[in-house]
């Protein structure tokens, strides 16, 4: 498998894929605009078009639970 085969499948196209991602349904698309602008969201855009890589997501979220029971911890 090529690397450019698996960044394509990597890549999160649009709010309603992103959504359907983090929160399993694409009703919640306006989540991510919020998140996106409110909680420093890791997406970027391709031309008008909101993306994401599923891989950074992953990643943003287990730094987002760490913060949370750190927090917790202390």
């Amino acid at each position: 498998m090529s690397a450019d085969h698996r960044i394509s499948e990597d890549i999160l196209r649009g709010a309603d894929q992103i959504a359907e991602f983090i929160f399993g349904s694409a009703k919640d698309r306006r989540k991510v605009y919020y998140l996106a602008e409110k909680s420093n969201l890791p997406v970027f855009r391709l031309g008008s078009l909101l993306c994401a890589r599923r891989s950074v997501l992953t990643g943003w979220i287990a730094a987002q639970e760490a913060r949370s029971t750190q927090g917790e911890i202390e």
